[in-house]
């Protein structure tokens, strides 16, 4: 199978209007040498839209920086280096991520974990352009491009004592923010194609989305963006079955479907119950005594019993396709 993967100009996939306006953002800040500061929630795409801003217009290395992973003593000699016996195990010299970063771009991924006192180095380094090894005694000039992300608010940061406000100032010089997948999910078709033919190329399985998955998938809100969406994808395709598909659906898609399905079964039979008075078939809402398959299950029961077992008339009343109930009648074992 040879597939080609959909177009992402700059590693970004999709083409609604938040995705425009982050591509054009992202020609902006390629132009100059300027610090950027990304802000979005958790799997948005900040280290894509880095890389995408030092590839627009490529000088030296891209080096991540994961700020929440330097913890400890050795947090400095990571950031600046070391010399040679400068504190004890320090048996060579040692380059550290900035000066790695030297003529080409430095990104610093959740600088709101970066510990107080390497925020004073860090601002002296994009104030100065220049830093000092762990037991050095020169100072060293660098030239380099400083990109910042966080999901934190880093107003509210500062206001606890836990951020720099004057590093907040001299990173805030072009911020960038990323849209969260639930504000645009109309990209959710193309992204899901795309990581589909990812998934491919890596070697997983190729499956072909049902109507009834994609409608789950453009239900759902997302909370971890579309590094959750590419997840769940690949464990889709890694995990998927002809005869039993709810069993590859990650756990936190699948209840959300369900729940959202016995919330649109409960509103169905409602309207039916206005529209015939002396109708006794009704759904119970959500309990917290039975799990959402055991009501949805009987939420089906009592339809099937009402309609005398008419598929389409069952289908019909509550509000989901014949496929759909076909298919969960086989899962829940109804005649």
């Amino acid at each position: 199978m040879n597939r080609t993967l959909p177009d992402a100009a700059h590693g970004l996939v999709g083409e609604t209007p938040a995705i425009d306006a982050l591509r054009r953002m992202i020609e902006k800040a390629s132009r100059n040498r300027l610090p950027v500061l990304l802000l979005g929630e958790s799997g948005t795409g900040k280290e894509v839209v880095a890389r995408a801003v030092h590839d627009a217009n490529p000088r030296g290395q891209f080096v991540p920086i994961d700020c929440g992973s330097l913890v400890g003593t050795l947090v400095e000699s990571d950031l600046f280096g070391h010399v040679k016996g400068s504190f004890s195990g320090a048996q060579e010299s040692k380059r550290g991520l900035v000066e790695m970063a030297d003529g080409g771009t430095a990104f610093f991924d959740e600088i709101g974990d970066l510990p107080l006192e390497m925020q004073v180095k860090l601002l002296r380094l994009i104030q100065e352009r220049q830093f000092r090894a762990v037991g050095a005694l020169k100072w060293r000039s660098v030239d380099l491009r400083i990109i910042a992300a966080t999901h934190r608010d880093l107003k509210a940061e500062i206001a606890k004592g836990r951020f720099r406000e004057d590093l907040y100032f001299r990173l805030n010089v072009f911020t960038v923010r990323l849209p969260t997948l639930r504000e645009r999910k109309a990209d959710i078709p193309m992204l899901v194609e795309y990581f589909l033919e990812s998934a491919h190329a890596a070697g997983l399985p190729w499956f072909d989305p049902d109507p009834d998955l994609c409608a789950r998938l453009l239900d759902y809100d997302w909370p971890g963006n579309v590094r959750e969406l590419k997840n769940s994808i690949d464990r889709m395709a890694a995990m998927h079955s002809e005869n039993h598909p709810e069993a590859a659906l990650p756990s936190a898609l699948a209840n959300h479907g369900r729940s959202t399905e016995l919330e649109r079964l409960s509103a169905a039979v409602a309207v039916a119950d206005q529209d015939e008075p002396g109708c006794e078939f009704m759904v119970h809402p959500k309990s917290p005594v039975f799990s959402i398959q055991e009501s949805e299950k009987t939420a089906i029961e009592r339809a099937l019993a009402e309609t005398h077992g008419e598929r389409g008339k069952t289908a019909r009343l509550l509000g989901m396709g014949r496929t759909t109930l076909y298919r969960k009648m086989k899962e829940y074992r109804l005649s």
